[in-house]
């Protein structure tokens, strides 16, 4: 973090444009939870008992909140190797933005619908437009750090980056025979980024060690 903070001051002022790189892509993710969290009607009725036909709905978004909050994470160390807001890096962004916006449509209709197969589809075709979209992102970073790069660095082979689409690509084509395979990989998946990635933070420390 001290580095690419002091890569923005070298840079002139470029810091600002990182800072409203970070904070308009917080106040998005915070947003897309906001639109999730709405789509659980409250039921008619006093017990719980009213409460079992929205278990779908509350499944799905308890899934969706940890993939939201994972990418909130990533996304957020992913920005202290940044030194130099590019505009391949803005846009790169954007698209990132652009399809965690859809994860509460995707959410809210594969609730509704029981995890139904098309729905469940759609929901891992998101999940995998995000993986790619973030890629994307790393890839524009790291070419905007000349010679040594520190993400490059700390990413190494991104073992974890390169199979979470295969599985996402697995659940698609397993809703085609059964969805709720397609369930379980999504959770597996989740439960893999869910353990601490401390690569970035690790190289940043060796840095200044």
């Amino acid at each position: 973090m001290v580095a690419a903070d002091q890569g923005s001051r070298d840079q002139g002022g470029i810091g600002v444009g990182k800072t409203r790189l970070e904070a308009f892509s917080d106040g998005v993710i915070a947003i897309i939870i906001t639109i999730m969290v709405l789509e659980m009607k409250v039921p008619h009725g006093d017990s719980f008992e009213a409460l079992r036909p929205l278990l779908p709905v509350l499944l799905s978004y308890v899934l969706s909140f940890v993939y939201v909050g994972i990418y909130w994470n990533n996304h957020h160390h992913l920005l202290h190797t940044v030194g130099k807001v590019t505009g391949a890096m803005l846009w790169a962004n954007l698209h990132l933005l652009f399809w965690l916006s859809l994860l509460p449509f995707a959410t809210g209709w594969m609730g509704e619908n029981h995890f139904a197969a098309a729905p469940s589809a759609l929901y891992g075709l998101v999940l995998l437009m995000a993986a790619c979209a973030y890629w994307i992102l790393q890839q524009a970073i790291m070419r905007s750090q000349a010679g040594h790069s520190l993400l490059r660095t700390a990413v190494g082979r991104d073992l974890k980056g390169k199979l979470s689409p295969l599985v996402y690509i697995a659940a698609i084509v397993s809703t085609l025979w059964v969805p709720w395979v397609a369930q379980a990989l999504y959770v597996a998946a989740a439960l893999v980024w869910l353990v601490p990635d401390r690569r970035i933070e690790v190289e940043i420390e060796h840095e200044h060690a």
